[in-house]
């Protein structure tokens, strides 16, 4: 009789890892998704597709909350002060200062420092929780290392020359308050998730974006009132600049698609997986990325992202495989 309930037991654990790696994928592939934005709208600036795509994520949970309303209303004062936290510092705060980070310093330096997630929130995760011994966390870690620093040396090899110091620097320093940004939200929203199984995926998503809409409005107003007040010739015709109705639909899809499904998709992740094999498999993100980008430049990766690729898909397979065979 033991031996049978051992038998299940471990059947659960092999089956929502399978389910945790699975939702973890199909959430990189829909926040890849939010990388495509600034390529197809390079005149847009960072503040107004940060605003934009939140905006819009909100407003399409709006129906969503309707539909949970019951289940929302269980959540206490002390979780929607999470929620808010959560979408201030994993949404709103991330994107903002990942975008200038990028105007500021270029993208190859910013690009290196938020592709260490993967790393830095595995190993982060376990210095708090202990989960795993680092034996078991290390050679994934390594080959993802590895992998990231491969796809990113043609970048490297290309830094733009033109950044003075100082914005060189400031823009550094923003990747890394980004970094810190996401490293911070996965590993608490993991741990709400895990103290509060009663409640499903779907309705703390829909709660994050809910708190969401407010910051978004504000912002995106505080936005455009700026532009038209120091005469930007981008909004000078239209309030949503040079290309209202392609902003909009791209806001809306990413709003649903990136935001609320991703989170949705993560959420289910982070109850079915331990967080510091979680925070690896943010890797996925990193690839439909590079995927996108691909399609987007209408070019094939070269030897070195080949390579970093191959290295990131296989430390992914390893971390997986190894910890698939520990007790979760």
């Amino acid at each position: 009789m033991r031996i049978e309930v051992c038998c299940k037991m471990q059947a659960m654990t092999q089956n929502n890892l399978m389910v945790g790696v699975g939702a973890a994928l199909a959430a990189g592939l829909m926040w890849g998704l939010v990388f495509v934005a600034p390529l197809l709208l390079p005149d847009y600036p960072a503040t107004l597709l940060t605003f934009g795509r939140y905006l819009a994520f909100g407003l399409v949970t709006l129906p969503i909350a309707w539909w949970q309303r019951e289940k929302l209303r269980q959540l206490t004062q002390a979780d929607w002060w999470l929620a808010t936290k959560l979408s201030m510092v994993g949404n709103i705060a991330y994107y903002l200062t990942l975008s200038a980070a990028i105007q500021l310093a270029g993208a190859p330096l910013p690009t290196l420092i938020i592709g260490t997630l993967p790393v830095v929130i595995a190993v982060c995760s376990n210095l708090g929780d202990r989960q795993f011994s680092w034996a078991r966390l290390l050679p994934s870690l390594l080959l993802i290392g590895l992998g990231l620093l491969s796809v990113n040396a043609d970048q490297l090899v290309r830094l733009d020359a033109k950044n003075t110091l100082n914005a060189y620097l400031m823009g550094a320093a923003l990747a890394v308050v980004a970094n810190a940004a996401w490293t911070w939200y996965p590993i608490h929203n993991a741990r709400w998730l895990r103290a509060h199984p009663s409640h499903t995926s779907m309705t703390w998503a829909t709660a994050q974006g809910i708190v969401t809409l407010p910051m978004a409005a504000v912002g995106l107003l505080v936005s455009i009132v700026y532009f038209k007040m120091t005469g930007d010739v981008r909004f000078a015709e239209s309030l949503w600049g040079p290309q209202p109705l392609k902003f909009w639909l791209l806001m809306i899809v990413i709003g649903f698609a990136a935001s609320w499904l991703g989170t949705l998709l993560w959420n289910i992740a982070s109850k079915n997986t331990p967080t510091a094999l979680t925070g690896q498999l943010i890797v996925f993100e990193t690839l439909a990325a590079l995927g996108y980008a691909y399609i987007v430049y209408q070019r094939a990766p070269s030897g070195f992202e080949m390579a970093g690729i191959a290295l990131l898909v296989l430390g992914v397979i390893v971390g997986v495989r190894a910890l698939a065979g520990s007790k979760l």
